[in-house]
């Protein structure tokens, strides 16, 4: 396929590659990447998104762009909510993944010597790894209140406040009208894990502010040298999958139905106005509001463990700077054109990047912070959004470090172990339930 250079950073597949496309396909790329992006599949996925019914604008993807499943992860797809469809793969398995950024007023010197007891104490309390395992218990009428209510929820309950809710995005509750769309089998594996990590590239850091390039932006957001700040980087669990896991099945009849001609089963969907759209959108809804309690069930727990160390280091103030989702569908107006239109905006291994023109409340002078994690090894970003993130992206942007080799790559070619040492050297404490596992998340690997 030919790729057309738009901009310094722009490239482009135009519809004579691919006479069934739609739209161009366009991706945003240092020069020195495209090689590696070259490597798998992820500009083919990109091409074949660009042949689903009702896309506007671009098929796009993001910098960190790589093989994902149907759709390419670091991928950008909007549909008319009347003429689009509704995909699963253009979510993922794991709903609204996310980052959430807590910060406190302690300093990196100040928790120094304290640091390996906090992170022994979070890695013993808080549940983490595959299968069962969850901070709370609740009955089932509880967890489908929850699910209806999101971050609200926890805010009832005691996990949240206000000012939480408020740096949350979309305050952490997205419509849901039912739950008919959901299997027992999820309800069964969501119940039994709410308030807990996972694994994979799912992690709590406990960081530090290194360097401030906008000083009075980080003043707004409560950022200052040296700080110390968590990240929280988890999902929806075995909720959000088996839910995509269920999706993905029932959409392939469903594609057949409304004769919508795939050119690969990773793409099946529906119509977003027909009963199964609806369907999957509803389900796909309860599984987010799943994983903005679950980080924020995780942040609590947290700051409980940070307050039983300010006799040893300072009275802490543990604030949120803000949670947002980088994998999901949402309904959306923007600017097509002439005209606004209404579009279901499809973000996998992507993040909203809002400007301040399309923000109300605490964000609204300044912009959407964007949360860029690192690897373990690297430093992570917070980012703010600005105005023309709009008419390039959909108000899009990265969602992390991406990969420059595959996880089964990466756990042939890197020692977990010698990795380990490397990053101990350096200061970098490292606990997982599985040191087999560490190579696929090196440094070296993303």
């Amino acid at each position: 396929m030919e790729i057309n250079k738009i901009d310094e950073f722009i490239y482009e597949i135009s519809p004579e590659s691919n006479k069934l496309m739609k739209v161009s396909a366009r991706f945003f790329a240092d020069p020195k990447q495209i090689p590696l992006i070259q490597n798998d599949d992820s500009l083919k996925q990109l091409v074949n998104v660009a042949t689903l019914p009702g896309i506007f604008g671009f098929s796009l993807a993001m910098p960190d762009i790589h093989q994902g499943y149907g759709f390419p992860i670091g991928g950008v797809a909007a549909f008319d909510v009347e003429d689009g469809i509704i995909s699963p793969g253009g979510v993922g398995y794991d709903i609204n993944c996310g980052i959430r950024l807590n910060i406190t007023n302690w300093k990196k010197k100040e928790i120094q010597k304290h640091l390996k007891e906090i992170v022994n104490e979070i890695y013993s309390i808080i549940p983490l790894g595959t299968g069962k395992g969850a901070l709370i218990k609740l009955s089932n009428k509880e967890f489908e209140k929850l699910l209806f209510e999101g971050a609200n929820w926890a805010l009832e309950n005691g996990f949240a406040t206000e000012s939480d809710i408020e740096c949350i995005e979309d305050k952490g509750k997205l419509p849901v009208d039912n739950l008919a769309g959901i299997s027992e089998r999820a309800f069964e594996r969501g119940i039994t894990e709410i308030g807990s990590l996972g694994s994979g590239n799912h992690f709590i850091e406990i960081g530090y502010v290194s360097n401030i390039f906008e000083p009075e932006i980080a003043e707004k957001l409560g950022l200052f040298k040296d700080q110390v700040v968590i990240w929280i980087h988890t999902g929806s669990r075995g909720f959000g999958h088996q839910i995509c896991a269920d999706y993905v099945k029932d959409f392939q009849s469903a594609s057949k139905k409304y004769g919508i001609e795939l050119v690969d089963r990773g793409l099946a969907c529906a119509p977003f106005s027909s009963n199964e759209g609806k369907s999957y959108y509803n389900a796909m809804n309860a599984a987010a509001n799943f994983a903005f309690v679950n980080r924020q069930l995780i942040a609590n727990k947290i700051k409980e463990i940070f307050l039983r160390f300010t006799k040893k280091i300072k009275p802490l103030h543990f604030a949120l700077l803000y949670d947002l989702a980088h994998n999901i569908a949402k309904i959306e107006k923007h600017k097509v054109g002439n005209k606004k239109r209404t579009l279901i905006v499809h973000r996998k291994g992507a993040t909203r990047a809002f400007p301040s023109t399309s923000l109300k409340g605490i964000y609204a002078s300044i912009g959407q912070p964007v949360l860029v994690p690192g690897s373990m090894g690297t430093s992570s970003f917070v980012l703010i959004a600005q105005p023309n993130s709009l008419n390039l992206s959909f108000g899009s942007s990265c969602h992390g470090a991406g990969r420059t080799m595959s996880r089964s790559q990466a756990k042939k070619e890197i020692n977990s172990k010698t990795l380990l040492g490397e990053l101990e050297s350096q200061g970098i404490i490292v606990k997982t339930p599985s040191i087999s596992s560490l190579s696929e998340e090196a440094p070296t690997a993303l």
